[in-house]
Order: C-alpha cells, then structure tokens, then sequence
C-alpha cells in the first residue's frame, strides 16, 4: 500500500514537471499571433520567455530554504497555486507588459514546484527504489520542451494562442488536489539562516549565464552584451562556489 502512494506521488510531482518544463517552450509557435494582437513585433513578445527563463534561474536556489521554513508540503501546493494562476494571467493578458508580469509570476510558482517536487519524492523514496523514481520524474520534464512547439502550433491554429495556458488549469487543479490527499507535511527541526549574499551571488551568476545564452538568438547585435554577462555569470558564480565552501550552512 505504502509503495503505491510512493508511485502517486512520483507521478504527481512528474506531471508538475512535464507542466513546467512544457511552458518554457509552448509559446514559441504562438509569438506571431500574440504579437499581432499585442499590437507588437513577434520579437518583442520574446522577453515573455526571457523573463521567465531568469525568474526560474534567480529564484530556484531559494527554494529549497522556503521548504525547510515553511515545510514541502505547503510550499508544493503554493507553488502549482501561483504556476496555475500565472497561466490564466498569461492567457487573458492584452498587452505585452502585463503578459510578461504574469510570466515572472509563473517563474516563480515553477522555480518552487521543480526543486521541492524532487525533494518531496527523495523522501518518500526507499533507497533501492531512487533511480527508478529520479527517471520517471526526469523524462516528463525532459519530453515538455520538446513536445512543446508542437502543441502550441495545434491550438493556435485549431483554436487561440490563449489555451497553451489555460491548458495549465485543469492539470493545475489536479495537482492541487492529489497533493492534499498524499502529501504529508515535512518541516526542518532546524531552522536555518537565510543565506542573502549566497543567495544573491548565485541568482547573478545564474540569470547573467541564462540571459547571454537567449542573447545569442541576435549575437550579430549583442556581442558586447554577450561577453559582459558571460563575464558577470562566471565571475559571480565562482564568487558564489568560494562563499559556499566557507559558509556553515550549505
């Protein structure tokens, strides 16, 4: 019995990564039509997968301090919460500005929902049980940005560009609901410090690498840009890898 709710759970926490990872790249074949009706250029409606991409990079190193505060459980829950309800933004925005809010927003709920989700399974996983478990989560999140572009181009042309979001929602809803029913609240005894400077180095040297990387897309235009990032992400994260080295609380 106990093993079957390991499985549940490891396919809740998969179908919240194959939802993620799915974002990050559903969007491409859909910019022409979001553009037209933001009344912008399809290059413009980019920024929407740029600051989502950053958000995730800056935001996940925090997360797993946000589950050992305030226990997995509730931060899981919290997480599919904001990612479904930044979906339904993304899908009624009218403007680029509030689009990409909604966005970052969405970062946010996936740069929580990634990291925790794998932590909520290592727990509940015996040990001659991980590598199964650490692939079923790993494939969903690796077939999203594939499968991705595809199903974007099919509901844009089938239907809006509007329900590569909404889709989120009724997979959001059974998220939320499957991890009330399995999930049992775990919360670090030991609460430690919030580690600001390691924090900071490692969300620099993270957005710096992720935004000179989607800066290539024009590198004709962007070469300066390119190096300085690339620069910035380096210096930053190796500053990031001597603080953690030092610090007491990894």
């Amino acid at each position: 019995m106990q093993s079957k709710k390991v499985d549940w759970i490891i396919y809740l926490v998969a179908t919240t990564f194959f939802m993620e990872t799915l974002d990050s790249t559903v969007i491409t074949t859909a910019l022409p039509q979001m553009a037209s009706d933001f009344g912008v250029s399809p290059v413009d409606v980019g920024i929407g997968i740029t600051a989502y991409l950053l958000t995730l990079a800056t935001c996940i190193p925090i997360s797993g301090w946000v589950a050992d505060r305030f226990g997995s459980k509730k931060v899981f829950i919290l997480a599919i919460v904001l990612f479904t309800f930044a979906s339904i933004l993304c899908g009624l925005s009218e403007n680029l500005t509030f689009f990409t809010c909604a966005r970052i927003l969405q970062g946010v709920g996936g740069a929580l929902m990634v990291p925790v989700g794998r932590a909520i399974v290592l727990q509940n996983t015996q040990k001659d049980g991980l590598i199964r478990a650490i692939s079923l989560i790993t494939w969903p999140g690796l077939v999203g940005p594939v499968v991705g572009p595809a199903i974007g181009g099919f509901l844009t042309t089938y239907a809006t560009w509007h329900w590569i979001f909404f889709i989120n929602i009724p997979i959001g809803i059974i998220g939320i609901i499957f991890s009330f029913i399995l999930l049992e609240e775990k919360k670090e005894k030991i609460r430690k410090p919030f580690d600001i400077y390691g924090f900071l180095l490692t969300g620099v040297a993270l957005s710096s690498i992720i935004y000179a990387i989607e800066l290539t897309r024009h590198i004709k235009d962007s070469q300066l840009e390119i190096l300085g990032f690339t620069v910035l992400g380096v210096i930053s994260g190796y500053c990031s890898i001597k603080h953690m080295k030092r610090s007491p609380h990894q």
